[in-house]
């Protein structure tokens, strides 16, 4: 009896240290539910009614942090399969590809015929990230969505289900945005700087964390981050070009984010340009994911051409 009272201590002891470490997220909950919000409260007016709502908006906020709840201890496989879809190591991708496949599975094979090129790399999905892919799947999700959704109300019939369907998919969708806006996702550097460090940047694992969930978590409002968003959408056209020059941009500022963590920049309260480097990627997700929710509403409305 002594033993199994003492095995059941230890486990509860280990489950908690478990739950208390959780791996590094983009953005913590907490951004990530900011942008979710903030897309949601700037969708214009030519959108369905239920998809402004605040009942969706607190829905979106819900759904935001989700795939990173998918990644837990507890559930090995799940975790392991998702976890290259919030990233994707741009500086390695475009080393060893030229150009960038579009679908996911011709990525894969192309990424197994440049390993043989390149033995002293570990050239795989697993490791340089799936990012783009898995965020145009669940855009091409939504806008299937958004077509049934039409369908319904010109067939006069119930729109609850496909309307929940859209809510959930657009918050969804915003998970992986804001991953993209998060420089250190796009990265060979993700946590620590790696390789030649003239400026002598941190190498600690830290910095992730501390940028993305403590700092925000700390410093940033909600209400700092809706002004910066653009007041008309953008309507985007090739979404999976454009989702990769979003994703280039956030590459572009990898340096410029060691820098700042160099500079004390996200310690505590931080300084100014800290905050607004986070408010600025914040508010670039917010923006992206309600140009794209706006995109995939238009382009439901796209007619379907006949099967040959």
């Amino acid at each position: 009896m002594m033993q199994s009272r003492l095995f059941r201590i230890c486990s509860v002891l280990v489950i908690q240290a478990l739950i208390a470490t959780p791996p590094t997220f983009a953005w913590g909950v907490d951004g990530h539910r900011m942008i979710n919000r903030v897309a949601c409260s700037s969708l214009p007016a030519d959108v369905p009614t239920f998809l402004r709502s605040s009942k969706s908006m607190a829905a979106m906020g819900y759904y935001a942090p989700l795939p990173d709840h998918w990644r837990g201890v507890m559930e090995p496989e799940l975790a392991s399969t998702s976890a290259p879809e919030h990233f994707i190591q741009l500086e390695t991708v475009d080393h060893v590809l030229t150009p960038l496949p579009r679908k996911r599975y011709d990525y894969v094979r192309a990424l197994a015929v440049a390993q043989a090129s390149h033995p002293d790399m570990v050239i795989t999905a697993e490791k340089l990230g799936m990012q783009p892919y898995q965020t145009d799947e669940v855009w091409e999700r939504l806008k299937v969505a958004m077509r049934d959704y039409r369908d319904l109300v010109a067939h006069k019939e119930d729109t609850e289900p496909v309307e929940q369907e859209v809510v959930f998919l657009a918050g969804w969708l915003g998970h992986y945005i804001g991953d993209g806006s998060m420089p250190l996702h796009t990265s060979n550097k993700p946590n620590g700087w790696v390789g030649p460090n003239p400026n002598n940047y941190t190498t600690e694992h830290e910095i992730h964390s501390r940028f993305e969930s403590e700092f925000v978590h700390q410093n940033v409002q909600e209400s700092e981050i809706a002004p910066l968003v653009s007041k008309q959408p953008a309507v985007i056209g090739d979404v999976f070009d454009q989702y990769m020059g979003y994703l280039r941009q956030s590459h572009a500022l990898v340096e410029s984010t060691y820098r700042l963590e160099k500079e004390g920049a996200f310690n505590g309260p931080g300084s100014k340009e800290g905050k607004r480097f986070a408010v600025q990627q914040l508010a670039s997700a917010a923006t992206e994911l309600r140009d794209l929710i706006y995109t995939a509403w238009l382009r439901s409305a796209d007619p379907i051409p006949n099967k040959r």
